[in-house]
């Protein structure tokens, strides 16, 4: 796994410690609706974000067209949430996980910058195949089941089963790169 995919990792780790109290010796407080909202849809920005970079840099149609799915379907999702916690009045919380998922996603823009050609697509899918994994995982073992909010956990719900489509359309469009 490459540097920022681990930080990724590390801060999506960090939710699942925080819900499960990982140390029993000193449980860390449980992660609430607001800052599972913003997770969320730091996640989905991520993705738009690497999507619009993708449509710059590459020329493949595959992976162009991959990139325009990403960048409508994530966009789409985190509309459905700022509405969501506009209705219920929440304003989404920064944390430590929604800035780890930003920085770690900040550091991998920079690398793929410097790419070009076949190289940038392929590193462009692997990101997207592991990133998608890393939130999949996030979404199934820790946001929805911390999601106290009926509503929200219902979009979380949503927005997985899209995600899970995400991550089969990403490993297929990187088998098809090597």
């Amino acid at each position: 796994m490459n540097k920022p995919l681990f930080a990724l990792a590390l801060g999506l780790a960090f939710v699942a410690a925080s819900v499960t109290g990982a140390n029993a010796a000193t449980p860390a407080p449980a992660i609430n609706d607001a800052q599972i909202a913003h997770i969320a849809y730091t996640a989905g920005a991520i993705d738009v974000t690497a999507a619009k970079q993708a449509l710059q840099k590459s020329h493949n149609p595959q992976v162009r067209a991959f990139a325009e799915e990403m960048a409508r379907d994530h966009a789409a999702v985190n509309d459905q949430a700022l509405a969501l916690v506009k209705k219920l009045g929440v304003t989404p919380q920064d944390n430590p996980t929604s800035q780890s998922l930003a920085s770690a996603a900040a550091a991998e823009q920079t690398k793929l910058a410097a790419l070009s050609g076949a190289a940038y697509d392929k590193a462009y899918a692997a990101n997207e195949v592991a990133f998608h994994k890393t939130v999949n995982g996030a979404l199934s073992g820790t946001l929805i089941p911390a999601a106290q909010n009926p509503e929200l956990k219902s979009l979380l719900e949503t927005g997985l089963k899209l995600f899970q489509s995400h991550q089969m359309h990403a490993e297929h469009l990187a088998q098809g790169l090597k």
